[in-house]
């Protein structure tokens, strides 16, 4: 599966997450050094061991806090794994706190995040901003926008005048993007488990229009599969007005014009509208699309005889959202019959974290049980 398959060794270590044992406390002032697959953002220990269970290979981790002093690494979070699945070090470190994958202790994948974090910004992202009396108020606000997955408020202490009671809403991705490319003998798709939008009790087939381009107003481009997955994707995101889909390299253009929508004739371009208000029917999720790699993102492989029980198998696992099946046909026979079982974070992550003076940000509160009107 092209360079993807050079990752066959991490899809062992992956596969370590079933058998460990579940450790959900944190070491506080404790290092877990080296053995790095990425670093990201997050406000606190507990957001990242959940950063760490939703991302496809991490086995453990190691979050900078707040007090940290030696430098200006405030807030950030290093996902880390290794082939025994235990930190190959530890040592200890004032200002930091490390701990393990929630993985093993069959965790929820939408969590409650109802902590808010007084003079924290979680810069960037923003999509709609107005004025409310507190922090509380912003959070029913952006518990209220199916858009909205965290929030910064500033409040009347902060230095700037203009924006003194501002309301940010801000948003992240709560659908899977998978890496999508041809490749010939693989089968790809998703997990029929998978949500693909906005949740509503109004079910609607959306709008699709055929050998059309769309042209202008572009806000990002993302891989897609198929035009139903670029329009899903649209849908998600709150400043998306239209998207055209182009099917010679499997491009998703999300687009933003609220005032003109021009639509021009071009064949292998499909275009469309989002569904904001409405529940998209997500029967294409079933779809196989054949000759098509969704490279990456492997949480661990398993040897299968046909695609549909690579579905199936993916469907059956909590934690997989996606998958690729090599067919007995795949050239290198070293690969032949591996369902690679895959998946992406999914849970409100902002962009960036930062120390902020008369600023409060927060989570929406939509995956908490009983949601309190504050916290």
């Amino acid at each position: 599966m092209g360079i993807y398959l050079i990752l066959l060794g991490l899809l062992s270590i992956c596969s370590l997450s079933l058998s460990q044992d579940c450790k959900t406390q944190h070491e506080v002032d404790v290092d877990f050094p080296g053995t790095d697959i990425t670093s990201v953002y997050s406000p606190d220990a507990d957001h990242c061991q959940q950063l760490c269970t939703q991302h496809p290979s991490c086995l453990f981790f190691t979050f900078i806090r707040g007090n940290w002093t030696r430098d200006n690494r405030h807030f950030y979070c290093y996902l880390k794994s290794t082939t025994t699945g235990e930190p190959r070090v530890r040592t200890p470190l004032l200002g930091v706190t490390s701990g393990y994958s929630l993985k093993p202790c069959s965790p929820d994948l939408k969590p409650c995040l109802s902590q808010v974090y007084q003079n924290v910004d979680f810069f960037g992202a923003d999509y709609r901003t107005f004025f409310t009396a507190d922090y509380e108020e912003c959070q029913r606000a952006c518990t209220q926008d199916s858009g909205c997955q965290f929030f910064t408020f500033t409040n009347e202490d902060i230095q700037m005048e203009s924006i003194r009671f501002k309301c940010h809403l801000k948003f992240s991705w709560t659908i899977p993007r998978p890496s999508v490319k041809s490749l010939r003998n693989v089968v790809s798709g998703f997990s029929l488990k998978i949500q693909m939008g906005q949740q509503s009790d109004t079910v609607c087939q959306g709008k699709l229009f055929p050998r059309t381009d769309i042209p202008g107003g572009d806000i990002m481009m993302l891989p897609a599969a198929s035009p139903q997955h670029c329009q899903a994707l649209c849908s998600a995101h709150p400043l998306c007005t239209f998207f055209s889909f182009v099917s010679n390299g499997f491009s998703c253009q999300l687009k933003s014009d609220p005032n003109y929508l021009v639509i021009r004739d071009n064949d292998g371009i499909t275009s469309g509208l989002p569904a904001h208000f409405c529940q998209l029917d997500n029967n294409w999720v079933k779809l196989a699309h054949e000759d098509v790699d969704f490279g990456g993102s492997d949480i661990r492989y398993v040897l299968l005889d046909d695609a549909d029980t690579c579905q199936r198998t993916c469907t059956e696992d909590a934690l997989c959202q996606f998958y690729s099946y090599v067919t007995a046909k795949f050239a290198d026979p070293a690969y032949r019959r591996h369902c690679y079982l895959k998946r992406s974070i999914t849970m409100p992550a902002p962009l960036h974290v930062a120390r902020l003076a008369n600023v409060v940000s927060g989570f929406t509160l939509r995956n908490c049980v009983s949601a309190p009107s504050h916290v």
